[in-house]
């Protein structure tokens, strides 16, 4: 995952070293952990209608159900990578894998509303442990072709995480399996991370940890309360009428967060490592790739969530059928994802506009469709499709990064897109809610929502704009590192840079949207 202000802590090799060799054994392993990080996303969507019948879930509930495992995701992300290197990357791996089937296993037996939410978060916790350390298990233990062929397999997890947990949970909450009901979506986990924390030891080549690595602890606590601070009231506001600490919430989450500005220069201004330097958003397009990349996931997750209890509930979907109906939708985004590389380089920055003014566009049709059927399908494939530039964000915006900021700024990103997916559903969801409460109808709820999705869509696409504007002011000769370059070529100052081809944004995912940011760098 991210190696923003040092993700992992591993150098990258000199020129003409080679990784030792690693077979397909590990690779399972890792790759498997890291698909039920993402699987953990999209599989509790499907069973959302049916969850909160079983438990009498509030619509606010079933936000905090989706968005808490995301939010101490996002939150955690630097931090996980960070202890990555502190403790080695194999054991925080298997740290991570355990405590993520536990907390699974806590989610599949909890007894009501508020235990699962806590064991969201603390699923959210463990994937921010467990899954930064794949990518420089990769790069630690493959070469070459073969490191070609792992990185492959991992944009193919990434890809297909949201398809394959949209389907599962479908079939899983359909089969009912020994009356378990929507559990099964959570403990599928339990006997898949067991035998992974069975073979993980034996198939893992040990790696040392540098205890000396900096945590920025005060930055981490600053903005966990920043985070809470603001999603909170949009989440729960609207069930109790917004009382007046709603207002009081919002109003000291915009103090923490210029707190947190200051407190991250003042840890930089001490020689230390700030959790997200500000300063490298002094680079070149970064701003507004950042304003791009938070309101993007935004409305993406915010259609995710919607749509599912739309698809469950006037249209009268099973689990399984809308699980399903999201596969054209999803389809279309790795589409894009995999695709964009192929087309001419001065054209990819223009392409991000164009795609979220498609998806905005889109986005107005949900309510005169969203009576179901072919056309609706048709048009989640169009959201999708538009949706797909997401996964050229990242690329364009460290395409000019020095390559000393190069880890920092990743990290500041792929923050921002995940704290967006939390926003997303906190936001939107809580139009789609209200709406649907006030008039006893999803299919009504599908205009006020895709009024909604649309405006944080064309915030997004100006704020894209902006990027393809200074991006074309920029000279052709980037200062970073050249996405093709080898990893030998780095800085061992800086994050190991992956080919190009292999930055692909999974849809929905948590997070592994550019693999190359996730890597290591001291």
């Amino acid at each position: 995952m991210v190696e923003a202000t040092h993700i992992s802590q591993t150098r990258a090799p000199h020129p003409g070293t080679e990784r030792p060799a690693a077979g397909a054994a590990l690779l399972a392993v890792i790759l498997l952990g890291q698909f039920m990080a993402i699987l953990d996303v999209s599989i509790v969507n499907v069973a959302l209608p049916t969850l909160r019948t079983d438990l009498d879930v509030s619509g606010a509930g079933l936000q905090l159900i989706v968005a808490g495992y995301v939010l101490s995701y996002a939150v955690l992300l630097i931090t996980g990578a960070r202890l990555g290197g502190m403790l080695g990357h194999r054991r925080a791996f298997n740290l991570g894998l355990a405590g993520f089937t536990v907390a699974s296993l806590a989610c599949g037996l909890a007894p009501g509303t508020s235990s699962l939410i806590a064991f969201r978060f603390l699923q959210g916790v463990s994937a921010a442990l467990m899954t930064p350390q794949v990518m420089s298990l990769i790069q630690r233990n493959f070469a070459g072709a073969a490191r070609m062929r792992a990185l492959g397999y991992f944009s193919a997890v990434i890809a297909g995480g949201v398809v394959v947990g949209q389907a599962a949970g479908g079939l899983l909450v359909s089969a009912n399996l020994f009356d378990a009901g929507w559990r099964t979506v959570f403990l599928v986990n339990v006997p898949i991370g067991l035998v992974l924390l069975v073979v993980g030891p034996r198939v893992m080549p040990a790696d040392e940890g540098r205890p000396g690595t900096d945590l920025d602890i005060a930055g981490l606590l600053v903005l966990s309360a920043a985070v809470l601070l603001f999603v909170m009231p949009l989440i729960l506001g609207h069930e109790l009428g917004w009382p007046a600490w709603t207002g009081v919430s919002l109003a000291a989450s915009v103090v923490l967060f210029v707190l947190f500005v200051l407190v991250e220069r003042a840890v930089a201004a001490r020689g230390r490592r700030p959790l997200i330097s500000v300063r490298v958003l002094r680079a070149p397009v970064l701003l507004p790739a950042a304003g791009t990349l938070l309101l993007g996931p935004a409305s993406w997750a915010g259609f995710l969530f919607t749509t599912t209890l739309h698809l469950q509930g006037d249209l009268g979907m099973s689990p399984l059928r809308s699980g399903l109906a999201f596969v054209p939708c999803v389809v279309a985004f790795g589409a894009v994802g995999l695709s964009w590389q192929r087309l001419p380089a001065s054209w990819h920055a223009n392409l991000i506009p164009v795609g979220l003014v498609f998806a905005a566009v889109s986005y107005l049709f949900l309510g005169p469709l969203g009576g179901g059927g072919v056309r609706y399908e048709i048009l989640t494939a169009l959201i999708g499709l538009g949706l797909g530039v997401m996964s050229i964000i990242i690329s364009v915006a460290l395409e000019h990064v020095p390559v000393e900021d190069a880890a920092d700024a990743s990290g500041l990103l792929l923050t921002l897109m995940q704290l967006g997916q939390v926003i997303g559903v906190a936001t939107v969801g809580t139009v789609f809610l209200t709406t649907a409460d006030d008039g006893g109808s999803t299919r009504d709820a599908e205009y006020g929502t895709g009024y909604a999705l649309a405006a944080v869509a064309c915030v997004a696409a100006v704020s894209a704009l902006l990027l393809a504007w200074r991006r074309g002011r920029i000279p052709a000769v980037p200062v970073s590192v050249p996405a093709q370059a080898s990893p030998a070529q780095a800085s061992p100052a800086g994050p190991e840079r992956l080919p190009a081809p292999e930055r692909t944004a999974g849809p929905g995912s948590l997070p592994e949207p550019a693999p190359a940011l996730l890597t290591d760098g001291r």
